[in-house]
C-alpha cells in the first residue's frame, strides 16, 4: 500500500491521485488503517464505513477520465452523525435513533460523493448536536487529540478530532451555535461556519434552529475549507434562504492577499470571564494583523449578551421538536434543553424569532463600516471530560460563558472563520475567530488565509497522533 504524509492537505492529496502517484484505493485503504488504530482511543468515528469507502475508490478509479473536472478526486472525507445518509446509519447520537438509516442523502452527501470524494465514515457527535462537548450520548467520547483527557469539543467534536489526528484530511460540520468552529478551536484546525443560505438542508429540512444552524466545512488549512465550500455550496430549488454565487470559485481566495482592511475587534463579554491564555493569544493575533498592513478598532459591542435570551430560547425548541420515544434514554443534559423548549407556546416562538432578527440587525448595521471583526473562538480551551457543565441542571446557566462569541453570527447568519492562533500554558489549542460581511465568504478565506502565512500552524501536529 502506498504511504503518504497522514497530515497531507487535501489539495495536494487530490494532485497525487490525478497524477496516478496513489491511486484512490490506497487512499481509502490508507485511512481506513489509521482509524482502526487511533479511533478506540480517540472517539472520532460513531460509524466506520469501509465498504463505501472502497466502493467510492472503485468507481472513481474506473472514471479517472474525468478526474480533472471532480474537485475533491481521491479526497478521504466524513460525514457528521447529524447529516442524513442512505444505507448508513445516521445516529444523531442518540439511543432514539441507533439504528435508523434514513431513506435518501442529504443532498451535501451527494455533492461530495458527485465530486470524487471516498467517504471515510460518520463523525461522532453529541446527541442531537446539543452539546459544546462530544460526550454524553450515544456516540463515542471525542477526545482532544492534543491531551485525551480534554474534550475535542462540540457538537463536531468527532470531525474536528478527525482531521487534527489525521485521520481524514476533510470534514463536514454543522454548526448552530459555534458547533463547528468550538471543536476546531479546541482541536487546532480550520473551521468554516458559511453565511445563512449558503448550504441547503435539502431534501429533510429548509433550516433549521430558527435560522441558527448551517452545515460546513473542517479541515487543516484555510485552502482545504474553501476547497470544501466549493464543493457544498449551493441552494435548490425551494430553499428558504439563497446566498447569492460568488463570483470566482472560493478556493481562489487564498491568492487574493487583502490590503489595508479596517478590522472590528471584541475580546470581552459580560457573560463570563475570558481566559488569560486565550487573551494572549487574541491580543498576539491582532498583532499579526496589524503588521500585515490592517488596522483594528476595540469596538463596544457585547452581540452575546445582546441575544442571549433568543438563543437560549430558540436553540431549545429547535432540540425539542425532534420526535423521540423514550425521554428516559436521552442524556440528562440535552433533556434540559427538551424541557425548556416545550415551556415556550406558539406565540412566544414567532416573537423570538422577530427578536432575533432585530437584534442581529443592529448588530451587522454596527459592524457595517468594518471589513471584518475579530474575537477569540471561544472564553477558554478544551474542557476536561466530564467536567461541562458542572452538573446537568447548570447546563443553561454555563453554556453560553464558553460560546459567548459564537452564536451570535449564527443568529445574524454572517460567515465566520476559526482558525489556529496558538496553544494555552496547558498545551491546547486556542483559536481566532473572524467573522466577515453577509455573504462574504470570499473576503473572509482571503484575510483568513493572509493570517495562515503569517502565523502557519499546518506543521504542528499532536504527538500521540504524528505516526
Amino acid at each position: 500500500m502506498a504511504a503518504f504524509d497522514p497530515f497531507i492537505e487535501a489539495w495536494e492529496l487530490r494532485e497525487l491521485v490525478r497524477r496516478g502517484e496513489v491511486r484512490p484505493r490506497e487512499v481509502a485503504e490508507f485511512f481506513l488503517e489509521r482509524i482502526a488504530c487511533h479511533n478506540p482511543t480517540l472517539g472520532a468515528y460513531m460509524t466506520v464505513s469501509a465498504e463505501r469507502a472502497l466502493a467510492d475508490a472503485r468507481r472513481i478509479e474506473a472514471d479517472r477520465a474525468r478526474a480533472a473536472s471532480m474537485p475533491m478526486y481521491g479526497i478521504a472525507y466524513s460525514l457528521k452523525d447529524l447529516t442524513p445518509t442512505k444505507d448508513i446509519i445516521t445516529t444523531s447520537g442518540s439511543r432514539n435513533y441507533a439504528k435508523t438509516q434514513p431513506v435518501d442523502d442529504a443532498v451535501i452527501a451527494v455533492k461530495l460523493r458527485e465530486a470524487g470524494g471516498i467517504l471515510l465514515g460518520k463523525t461522532s457527535t453529541p446527541e442531537f448536536g446539543g452539546r459544546p462537548t462530544t460526550e454524553g450520548g450515544l456516540c463515542p467520547t471525542a477526545h482532544n487529540p492534543w491531551n485525551l483527557d480534554h474534550n475535542a469539543g462540540g457538537s463536531s467534536g468527532g470531525a474536528a478530532a478527525q482531521v487534527a489526528a489525521g485521520l481524514g484530511p476533510l470534514a463536514e460540520g454543522s454548526d448552530g451555535g459555534g458547533s463547528i468552529r468550538g471543536p476546531s478551536s479546541n482541536c487546532g484546525v480550520v473551521g468554516l461556519k458559511p453565511s445563512r443560505g449558503r448550504l441547503t438542508y435539502a431534501p429533510f429540512r429548509g433550516e433549521a434552529w430558527g435560522g441558527f444552524a448551517t452545515r460546513g466545512p473542517i479541515a487543516r488549512s484555510v485552502r482545504d475549507a474553501a476547497l470544501m465550500l466549493d464543493v457544498l455550496a449551493g441552494p435548490v430549488v425551494g430553499d428558504p434562504y439563497w446566498a447569492p454565487p460568488p463570483e470566482r470559485p472560493f478556493v481562489e481566495a487564498v491568492r487574493f492577499v487583502p490590503r489595508n482592511l479596517r478590522l472590528a475587534a471584541i475580546a470581552e463579554t459580560t457573560l463570563g470571564p475570558v481566559d488569560a491564555d486565550v487573551a494572549h493569544a487574541f491580543e498576539s493575533a491582532c498583532t499579526a494583523l496589524r503588521e500585515l498592513g490592517h488596522s483594528i478598532e476595540t469596538i463596544d459591542l457585547d452581540p452575546g449578551a445582546m441575544l442571549l435570551d433568543c438563543a437560549r430560547s430558540l436553540i431549545c425548541v429547535g432540540i425539542a421538536a425532534i420526535p423521540i420515544t423514550n425521554m428516559e434514554w436521552v442524556d440528562p443534559v440535552v433533556r434540559e434543553m427538551f424541557r425548556e423548549g416545550h415551556k415556550l407556546t406558539a406565540a412566544e416562538y414567532v416573537n423570538l424569532v422577530a427578536a432575533m432578527h432585530n437584534t442581529a440587525r443592529t448588530i451587522v448595521e454596527r459592524l457595517d463600516p468594518y471589513d471584518a471583526l475579530l474575537t477569540p473562538t471561544m472564553t477558554r480551551p478544551a474542557m476536561r471530560n466530564g467536567t461541562f457543565p458542572s452538573r446537568p441542571d447548570r447546563y443553561l446557566e454555563e453554556l453560553w460563558t464558553w460560546i459567548a462569541f459564537e452564536y451570535p453570527f449564527n443568529a445574524t447568519g454572517q460567515p465566520a472563520i476559526t482558525v489556529p492562533a496558538g496553544v494555552s500554558s496547558a498545551g491546547l489549542p486556542i483559536g481566532l475567530q473572524i467573522v466577515g460581511r453577509q455573504h462574504g465568504e470570499f473576503e473572509l478565506l482571503s484575510l483568513a488565509a493572509a493570517y495562515e502565512t503569517a502565523c502557519p500552524w499546518k506543521h504542528q501536529r499532536p504527538p500521540l497522533f504524528d505516526q
